[in-house]
């Protein structure tokens, strides 16, 4: 009885007698030569699902692991996919639910995600740029765009395969994954108006970051087709700590002419803004009404007359992960721009 014909349950034995399992481990159990596994394990569409199925299957059991040096030297790749990661205070989840996503765009390919952090007070080119000329990886994912940010500018360059989650001003075309901003505030707005708010108010992002410009658009197109009062602080944006959103709708409900209608972010600045409020006396949905961005199911279980337009994250990071596999196989980056519509679905007033 050939290794093939022994029960899978042998498998384990066979990898303790011969240590670290190898393409040639695999064969031995599954009866296909060599060349036909490691064809398998890189997915190759000429050899049939099954087979690819069952060498998966067999891998996956025995802990097989490529030698990623070995496959680098053999077809320049790393099957890396590289994550600039952001503490992303503001939208609770985010994350998790994008890596969630990602992982599931990848779950059926070679490649594997590393995650690097990103931190919230730069752009952070030096870690693209060591990146880059390490080869550290054969795509890069990242967020908080700016209008002419220098990370898109310096991969661009280098002509090295990227994703963004968020749009830029460049006008060469590059491959994104974005959320459309306009549509959210200017719905939040509209919808704050619709509810008898006269002085709507907005917490942007820094203002250098490319979808504040798009929040702002959205919210100043709604005051003014209504043609009523607005503020926007400059005080405060969503990257402050929440005590401090706290604080200041505080200190701003207790003075004259204090705003009734908010647009939220996110889930974060929307409880800051109800705590804040709460404290001279102010009850949401009677004296004032938020409409925030929903990435969680937070708001609904704790704070239900907190209206919200879903921001679906898990789903950015599936077409992140799509965007990025299509770049790096040749697609061109006109072709691989994703603006996703914000789901609504407000009761009627």
């Amino acid at each position: 009885m050939s290794l093939a014909d022994t029960p899978r349950s042998s498998a384990t034995d066979v990898l303790l007698k011969n240590g670290k399992p190898t393409l040639r481990t695999i064969a031995d159990l599954t009866g296909f030569a060599v060349t036909t596994v490691s064809r398998a394990l890189s997915n190759a569409p000429q050899i049939s699902a099954e087979t690819r199925r069952r060498v998966h299957e067999v891998a996956a059991e025995i802990g097989y692991l490529p030698d990623r040096a070995a496959q680098r030297l053999k077809t320049g790749r790393t099957n890396v996919i590289c994550v600039l990661l952001d503490p992303h205070e503001e939208i609770l989840g985010y994350g998790i639910s994008l890596m969630h996503g990602l992982a599931q765009a990848l779950q059926d390919t070679a490649y594997h995600l590393i995650v690097m952090p990103n931190f919230i007070n730069g752009a952070n080119i030096d870690a693209v740029r060591h990146v880059v000329r390490n080869g550290m990886a054969d795509g890069l994912i990242f967020s908080r765009t700016e209008p002419f940010d220098p990370r898109v500018r310096l991969l661009l360059e280098n002509g090295f395969p990227f994703v963004t989650h968020g749009r830029t001003e460049f006008t060469t075309p590059h491959p994104y994954v974005d959320y459309d901003n306009f549509s959210f505030a200017y719905e939040a707005t509209k919808r704050l108006i619709a509810r008898g708010r006269r002085k709507p108010m907005i917490i942007l992002p820094p203002k250098r970051m490319t979808f504040s410009q798009y929040l702002l658009h959205g919210f100043m197109t709604a005051v003014r087709e209504a043609g009523v009062e607005y503020e926007i602080p400059d005080e405060i944006d969503l990257d402050c700590p929440v005590e401090q959103i706290r604080d200041y709708m505080s200190r701003r409900a207790g003075r004259p002419d204090a705003p009734d209608g908010f647009a939220c972010g996110g889930e974060v600045s929307a409880l800051a803004t109800i705590t804040g409020m709460s404290d001279h006396g102010l009850t949401l949905g009677v004296e004032y009404d938020i409409v925030a961005k929903r990435t969680s199911k937070l708001l609904s279980q704790i704070q239900p007359k907190v209206e919200t337009i879903f921001e679906d994250l898990t789903d950015t990071g599936r077409q992140m992960g799509r965007v990025l596999l299509a770049r790096i196989a040749g697609e061109e980056p006109a072709a691989l721009q994703v603006l996703l519509r914000p789901e609504i679905g407000f009761v009627e007033v």
